[in-house]
C-alpha cells in the first residue's frame, strides 16, 4: 500500500510580492523532501492537484514549473529512467488530493513509480486573498510524498468517488463577459446559501457508504472530513490542500484512544466527495 513518508503545509504573505500557486507548492514539496530526508532525483513522479493560480496560468501545466523550481529530473540524459521526474496536473476542487492518492497507489502497486509526489496549491488570481472579502478560499499549499508501505496493513485503502444528488451549488470561472482589461486578476465563485450543510451531508453519506462497503469500523476509525483544516489567519478556508492540512492536524494531535486508522473525506462541487482509509505505520 501506498504510504506518505512526508507532508508539507505552507501560507504565503511571508514577503512583499503577490502570492504564487507555483511557490506555495513548490516550498511544500521542498518541505517534503527535507524531512523526508531524500534528494528531488528520487521523486518518480510529480502530481499537481491546485484549482486556483496566479493571473488564471492554465497552460504550461503547473506541475511542470513545480517540478522545475523543486529540481526533480532537470536533465533527461542524466536519468532517462521511464517515468524519472514525469509531472502533470490533475484537476477536480476538492477531492483532487483524494484522486491523485488513487493514481499514486496505481503507480507504486505496479513499480510504475519508486515515489510519488502530490502538491495542492490555491491562490487568488489577483496575488493576495485577503484583499478580497467575497473570495472564500486561502492562500495555501500542501504536499505529500508517497512510497510503498513494507509494513502489512498499513498505508492508504482503496480510494472511492460518489456523486451527490442535484445540481453543483459551487462554481468557480473566469466569466469573459465581465473581466474587461482585468481578467487575469480576477475569478468569479459562486456557492448557493446553505452549500456548507449539504457539503457536510453528503461527506456524512459518503463516510458511512464507504464504512459498509469496506467493512470499516468507525468507532475505531477517526475521520477526517472536509472541514478539518479551517480557516487560515482570517483568509480563508483551505480548498485543495485541505486534505493534506487534516492529515497534518491528525497526525500532530495524540491519537485518540481505541483509533487505529483515519479517514479522509473531500466533498466539493459537482456535487461530488471521495474517501480513503490510511493507517499510519506503528498505529
Amino acid at each position: 500500500m501506498g504510504m506518505v513518508i512526508a507532508a508539507a503545509r505552507t501560507t504565503t504573505h511571508h514577503g512583499t510580492g503577490p502570492a504564487s500557486a507555483v511557490e506555495l507548492a513548490s516550498r511544500a514539496a521542498r518541505a517534503c523532501l527535507a524531512q523526508a530526508q531524500v534528494s528531488p532525483s528520487s521523486v518518480g513522479v510529480l502530481i499537481n492537484v491546485g484549482v486556483y493560480r496566479e493571473s488564471n496560468t492554465f497552460e504550461p501545466a503547473l506541475a511542470a514549473l513545480v517540478q522545475k523550481e523543486v529540481g526533480i529530473n532537470l536533465d533527461y540524459m542524466a536519468d532517462p529512467a521511464p517515468a524519472a521526474g514525469f509531472s502533470f496536473d490533475l484537476m477536480n476542487g476538492a477531492c483532487g488530493v483524494l484522486n491523485a492518492v488513487q493514481l499514486a497507489q496505481s503507480l507504486l502497486d505496479t513499480a510504475g513509480a519508486e515515489r510519488v509526489l502530490i502538491t495542492a496549491a490555491d491562490v487568488h488570481p489577483g496575488g493576495d486573498a485577503r484583499r478580497d472579502p467575497d473570495y472564500p478560499y486561502a492562500d495555501l499549499g500542501g504536499a505529500l510524498l508517497l512510497q510503498r508501505s513494507a509494513e502489512p496493513g498499513a498505508g492508504f485503502g482503496p480510494v472511492s468517488s460518489y456523486a451527490g444528488d442535484g445540481p453543483t451549488d459551487t462554481e468557480g470561472y473566469l466569466d469573459t463577459a465581465a473581466m474587461g482589461s482585468d481578467g487575469r486578476s480576477r475569478i468569479t465563485v459562486l456557492r448557493t446559501e446553505g452549500h456548507g450543510a449539504r457539503r457536510a451531508a453528503l461527506a456524512a453519506a459518503c463516510t458511512a457508504g464507504y464504512a459498509r462497503e469496506h467493512g470499516i469500523d468507525l468507532d475505531r476509525t477517526l475521520v477526517v472530513g472536509p472541514g478539518a483544516g479551517e480557516r487560515v489567519q482570517g483568509e480563508g478556508e483551505p480548498h485543495t490542500a485541505a486534505p493534506i492540512l487534516g492529515y497534518l492536524q491528525a497526525v500532530a494531535a495524540p491519537r485518540p484512544r481505541g483509533r487505529d486508522r483515519l479517514l479522509l473525506v473531500a466533498a466539493g462541487a459537482g456535487p461530488s466527495a471521495a474517501c480513503v482509509s490510511y493507517r499510519p505505520e506503528g498505529w
